[in-house]
């Protein structure tokens, strides 16, 4: 028990973390909200790559065991408009019918290419492997590397393309929009958005002296071919488990030029299917957000705590602390109505913001603990050990595969 005499001081300690942490909410997203404004949007852009001569892309799709999606993505790609169209569809091991539904759709349309991916070989992963294999193959004078569970509207390939070739990119991405079939998703889908805030500055990414605001995204990644080659392509980084922003971080490592763009339905993908789908996703994937380093997870398990959690136990103490957990909710409301124009959903998902904190929580401690039991993780069939993964992967993000 703290004395009396003590108890003031207490108090005091825990009203300015409050506000701390209060002032440290409102002020990132009122950058955010700012800085989103220097986002190009392409759906604004209606004249963007029209009559304009644009180079060749080829669309590499790897895909596991994605036999409910890969003919709508591939459908969808092969209806693009105003491009020049290679596409590459790769078959890593699938048991399903994937496999089989690629070579369906390449009989019928020459520009779909198929390679069947049938061992792995040793110090890879399936995914940059199986991109890897689809690379060598390419024609185009741009890559886009993307995923098997992908809708592209008609117009996103040349939009991006005509974005970032008239404004000197080398790599561009394309931010998707997360389809959300369930409230489970829409409450932990929203609350990871809202909690990236943190992470990266999307105005930022074009400035190539913003080393750490370098971004990639595995549902849209287009890069010219040459930019690739100069990277060492996915040779480089293949034991990446969350390859797409390794690949955006070694591009802007490099000195090469970002570029970054919204669209509403432009490209369009479901992450995950009900609140534990994501759960299941993320414990796939969180270790290796924090480079396979405990002490980095549970530092990330304290400030998340702090950060969510915190404002509104300290309610306890008092009319004092409401004030600056209210300044807190007010910037989360701000942040989930910001979010919400790019995903399509409203800022009533703020009440859902303590439940996903714990969620979240849990996913992250849940990824640790396994893979420090198991001694490494299981990835699209095949187990890698720790040792093996801290030694080959440099960089981290939240990735599907």
């Amino acid at each position: 028990m703290l004395s009396d005499s003590a108890m003031p001081v207490f108090w005091r300690m825990l009203l300015l973390l409050d506000w701390f942490v209060a002032v440290s909410w409102m002020m990132r997203v009122l950058q955010w909200r700012l800085g989103m404004r220097r986002v190009a949007d392409l759906r604004q852009a209606d004249s963007v790559g029209q009559g304009k001569k644009l180079p060749s892309v080829t669309a590499i799709v790897p895909a596991r065991n994605e036999a409910e999606t890969i003919a709508a993505t591939l459908s969808s790609l092969l209806a693009s408009e105003g491009v020049s169209l290679q596409i590459i569809a790769v078959d890593d091991r699938s048991t399903d019918e994937t496999g089989a539904l690629m070579d369906r759709l390449a009989l019928k349309e020459a520009a779909i290419e198929v390679l069947h991916v049938t061992e792995l070989p040793p110090g890879w992963l399936g995914k940059t492997h199986a991109m890897a294999m689809g690379a060598l193959r390419a024609r185009g004078e741009w890559l886009l590397f993307t995923d098997g569970d992908v809708i592209f509207h008609p117009e996103a390939l040349r939009r991006a393309l005509a974005f970032a070739t008239s404004s000197g990119g080398d790599h561009m991405v394309l931010m998707p929009t997360i389809l959300l079939g369930s409230w489970g998703e829409r409450m932990m889908i929203s609350f990871l958005q809202v909690l990236s805030i943190w992470a990266i500055r999307p105005w930022r990414v074009a400035d190539r002296r913003a080393r750490r605001d370098a971004i990639g995204v595995g549902a849209f990644n287009l890069l010219r071919r040459e930019v690739y080659a100069a990277i060492g392509g996915w040779q480089a980084l293949r034991l990446e488990v969350v390859e797409d922003l390794a690949l955006g971080r070694r591009i802007k490592e490099h000195g090469y030029a970002q570029r970054v763009a919204t669209g509403v339905d432009m490209v369009k993908v479901r992450w995950a299917r009900g609140a534990f789908g994501v759960i299941e996703n993320l414990t796939k994937n969180l270790f290796a957000l924090f480079r396979f380093r405990p002490e980095l997870v549970f530092a990330f398990a304290a400030g998340l705590t702090l950060f969510t959690w915190f404002p509104v136990i300290a309610c306890v103490g008092g009319s004092r602390m409401w004030w600056p957990t209210a300044t807190v909710v007010i910037a989360l409301f701000l942040a989930y109505q910001q979010m919400g124009r790019y995903h399509q959903y409203s800022a009533a998902q703020l009440l859902l913001f303590p439940a996903a904190a714990v969620l979240l929580l849990y996913a992250l401690l849940r990824s640790t603990f396994l893979a420090l039991w198991r001694g490494g993780i299981s990835w699209r069939g095949t187990f890698y050990s720790l040792k093996e993964l801290r030694r080959g992967g440099t960089a981290g993000c939240l990735a599907k595969h």
